[in-house]
């Protein structure tokens, strides 16, 4: 890719020249340029933006460590490194390919880029007295410095030059700007005059950041005018077919003959994996000969994308249904018309997400759990991605992010959400969790995500939640659930806990407490109550629960009390709801305003405020 007014035309098939390859979007479309026709749709992106002239520093994130959709210059497809693929096809045809990360500090392309520097090196150290021939310096400070200098000399006699700078989070952080070392300004300093320094501009250079987050990179060059942010997908299902047939090409018998999966079904059902871990997974089959069937690939979809996501995506994996859960038959007639709405493809019905409250030991998180057993797609869990460190919780977050839009369909729960998600309006930890509600909100308000990721938010203080969370166009459907509240509810609920915890009696045996006494047992209180039960008949009745061995337990049992807790949760998730007939008829018929003025009382008790 070089500057459109350069004299030389490049050899290769690069942007700068057209591929005998090159193919032809379809008459409805756009035709694509024939210079970058055979560039993966963010490279041709870079190409466009570079060749208006107006920027010429250009920040890769996102899928950066995989390889590269190309072609070679008899038309084949080929998949190299991303390095490679820059040094080979997109600035193929610069005089100059300079690359620099911390650790290997400053590489070069070809000898000749690298012998030039030298003379120009020896020239520098001639005059100046430096001794930098052959001791090369890989702190940023120093090889900046020296990069300005030649750059500045070279650009001058019209040498085309192109820079990459790998693990730029570790040349130019996030930080506060108090928070800057000596070494990061003047990173920093250097990063920014390049960008747009007229020098640079008007001649044929490019500066290239390299870094998987954004966030994790200096802000101040993420938002200037002068750099653009190029993000580099996941692969989606059609390319990740291309690769299968590209890998399998000679290999396709030897495929087949140890997989249950086809090429097609494994391109369909690898969403979220990138074409590295597609060549780990063909690379199990046709050289270790193992044989890759559905469980298996279902694992390894798993195993890499929890990696991928540094362990903080969790699959949530069930054989239950709906049918195990007991009661909250209006909440889950919502949701087995939301499965058959996913199942059928019916996205623009869905909701962008839900609202899930109700007092603690109401069933909210095992609902969402037996959910997962009946929609049909992946459900993950978002777990714990806050971290003590300066810029990383952003980071983790974005990641997150990006790999959940690779992978759709997809539902997110995330329990205990009103502690999770942050707010816009928080304080004293430096701005993070006003970063952190930012990068949710908007990634839950993209319409393109509908009926694709679904989330579920869970918590028993929706009261606690941001507004902006819960309105319509995020969280738009508010299911609330709440204790047991007729005796037929109370039977049903002490059906399934019978089988879970293995306890065997008919229900004239069951002591009237647990059915209609006045005090209401949540099903977190009739699974301990049980429990205990089978544990007092392991020691004396050889493992049987008998009628006496569950009336001795429930006059024994003496739950946890939090009387004005339980009641605050209840009216929050009253308030919350968005259906009256998920609500039971005690509360249908309350006066909204008398509500909202007990609620505030209990909150002024519980947690010293009336807000």
């Amino acid at each position: 890719m070089t500057n459109p007014d350069s004299p030389e035309p490049s050899p290769a098939p690069t942007a700068d020249t057209p591929s005998a390859s090159s193919s032809t979007e379809a008459p409805s479309k756009p035709p694509l340029d024939p210079y970058t026709a055979h560039y993966p749709p963010w490279a041709r992106e870079l190409a466009r933006k570079y060749f208006t002239k107006t920027v010429s520093t250009f920040i890769l994130h996102g899928d950066i460590r995989d390889v590269v959709p190309t072609e070679d210059r008899d038309g084949n497809r080929i998949y190299p490194s991303l390095r490679t693929f820059m040094s080979d096809d997109l600035f193929a045809a610069r005089d100059v390919i300079v690359f620099y990360d911390r650790s290997a500090g400053i590489h070069f392309a070809d000898d000749a880029s690298r012998n030039d520097f030298n003379r120009a090196l020896s020239g520098q150290d001639s005059l100046q007295g430096t001794e930098y021939e052959g001791n090369l310096p890989k702190s940023p400070d120093k090889v900046f410095e020296l990069l300005e200098e030649y750059f500045r000399l070279r650009l001058s006699d019209g040498v085309r030059i192109a820079c990459v700078v790998d693990y730029a989070e570790t040349v130019a952080p996030m930080a506060k700007a108090s928070m800057y070392s000596a070494q990061d300004r003047q990173s920093l300093v250097y990063l920014q005059k390049w960008s747009r320094d007229a020098l640079f501009l008007e001649s044929d250079f490019t500066l290239t950041l390299l870094t998987e987050n954004l966030t994790d990179l200096n802000q101040q060059l993420v938002q200037s005018p002068h750099t653009a942010e190029i993000y580099v997908p996941i692969p989606e299902e059609e390319n990740r077919r291309q690769y299968i047939d590209w890998a399998l090409e000679e290999r396709g018998d030897l495929f087949r003959d140890h997989s249950d999966v086809t090429p097609e079904a494994l391109a369909t059902n690898s969403a979220g994996l990138n074409y590295t871990q597609l060549r780990t997974i063909l690379a199990d089959v046709l050289e270790n000969q193992n044989r890759l069937t559905p469980e298996t690939l279902s694992d390894l979809k798993k195993e890499f994308i929890e990696a991928e996501a540094y362990g903080m995506l969790e699959f949530i994996e069930t054989d239950n249904s709906l049918d195990l859960i007991a009661g909250h038959a209006e909440a889950k007639e919502h949701l087995r018309q939301a499965a058959h709405a996913v199942q059928t493809g019916q996205h623009d019905v869905l909701p962008m997400g839900y609202l899930v409250s109700g007092p603690v030991g109401c069933g909210k998180t095992f609902l969402i759990n037996c959910f997962a057993g009946e929609i049909g797609i992946p459900m993950v869990k978002l777990k714990n991605f806050r971290s003590q460190w300066q810029g990383v919780t952003e980071g983790n977050l974005e990641k997150i992010l990006n790999l959940l839009e690779a992978m759709t369909p997809v539902a997110v729960m995330i329990d205990e959400a009103d502690a999770a998600l942050g707010d816009r309006d928080a304080q004293g930890d430096s701005g993070v969790s006003q970063r952190v509600f930012s990068q949710i909100v908007s990634f839950m308000s993209d319409p393109a995500h509908r009926g694709r990721v679904i989330f579920f938010l869970v918590t028993a203080r929706p009261d606690l939640m941001p507004v902006d969370l819960k309105r319509q166009g995020r969280a738009e459907e508010h299911l609330s659930l709440f204790y047991p509240h007729t005796r037929e509810d109370r039977e049903e609920l002490l059906r399934v806990m019978m089988d879970r915890t293995g306890v065997d009696l008919p229900m004239d045996d069951v002591p009237p407490e647990l059915l209609k006494g006045e005090r209401t047992y949540s099903g977190a209180d009739m699974e301990a109550v049980l429990t205990r039960a089978a544990f007092r008949a392991a020691g004396s009745n050889g493992g049987t629960v008998t009628p006496g061995i569950l009336q001795d337990t429930v006059n024994d049992f003496i739950p946890p009390t939090y009387p004005t807790e339980v009641e605050l949760q209840q009216l929050a998730a009253v308030l919350e709801c968005t259906s009256r007939d998920l609500l039971p008829e005690r509360f249908r018929q309350m006066d909204r305003a008398e509500v909202v003025e007990r609620l505030t009382t209990l909150k002024r008790q519980v947690d010293g405020t009336g807000m």
